[in-house]
């Protein structure tokens, strides 16, 4: 069964590693995925205005042209896109007439009828199992000890979580289907800092320090995330740590679809690690 790919916007400039990891991953595994023809933003931050429905256009529109493609599945790589994505369709299926208003809003796309699934990457994964991902392992990754960071919006609110909010292991699994061993890492679900990065880099940097330092005292190698925003704030800052934690020595900051791109022989990325 072919399922429809949302990118986001992310994903086509500054996290192409992302996608084009992704993509051969799952080209390698089998998952038949097509990416929309005709896609926008899916909005970047899920809004919590319920009285405000225009914000919800940007995603219920993707899912619509979704829905008018023939898909019930759209997956997505981005944890910021996902999110935003699984909660405005919840948003609109709990209220029919907000579906409705937005529909007759959209006068121009065909009208949503709340029948399209949305599924992290990581979920397909999970769902295809763990011994299919070994089966396609070349290079098994023995020895490399991984710290998987969740950051906040896979896990959470709970209604839209892709696993356990306080104590999720779904990437650990995967790690461990390639032949990597997760680490013990209690910071996994603590907040980056998010968009602060933007105004306010000291306080992401300070945040991103607990977070990789927690990783190194646990003996991880390298850290991965499925979060684009995260993977910037986490590996970009490092310089601003460096400069305001002198002792600061560094981690490498990878997705989890590079890490499978590895132990698949697709790529060569961790050299010397």
């Amino acid at each position: 069964m072919e399922i429809a790919y949302f990118p986001g916007c992310t994903l086509k400039t500054t996290a192409r590693a992302l996608e084009t990891s992704a993509l051969a991953v799952a080209k390698t595994l089998g998952i038949a995925i097509k990416e929309l023809p005709s896609w926008t933003c899916c909005g970047t931050c899920y809004s919590l205005a319920e009285d405000d429905l225009i914000k919800q256009v940007a995603p219920i529109r993707t899912l619509a042209r979704t829905a008018n493609l023939g898909y019930s599945i759209l997956t997505t790589l981005c944890s910021v896109c996902y999110n935003t994505l699984a909660q405005a369709n919840l948003f609109v299926k709990a209220v029919p007439t907000r579906l409705e208003k937005i529909n007759a809003f959209m006068e121009e796309e065909a009208n949503y009828a709340g029948n399209v699934e949305v599924k992290h990457f990581l979920t397909l994964l999970q769902e295809l199992g763990a011994e299919k991902v070994s089966e396609a392992v070349k290079r098994p990754l023995s020895g490399l000890k991984v710290a998987c960071y969740y950051g906040c919006l896979l896990l959470r609110p709970q209604n839209v979580a892709i696993d356990d909010p306080e104590q999720p292991s779904i990437l650990e699994n995967i790690m461990k289907s390639i032949g990597a061993e997760p680490v013990f890492f209690p910071y996994q679900v603590e907040c980056c800092g998010s968009y602060h990065t933007a105004v306010k880099p000291e306080i992401v940097a300070r945040r991103a320090h607990l977070i990789l330092e927690n990783a190194i005292e646990n003996g991880a190698d390298i850290v991965v995330t499925s979060c684009p925003l995260c993977s910037f704030n986490l590996k970009e800052r490092q310089k601003d740590i460096k400069r305001l934690y002198p002792g600061f020595k560094g981690l490498p900051v990878f997705y989890f679809t590079e890490v499978m791109a590895e132990a698949f022989g697709i790529t060569k990325i961790l050299k010397g690690i």
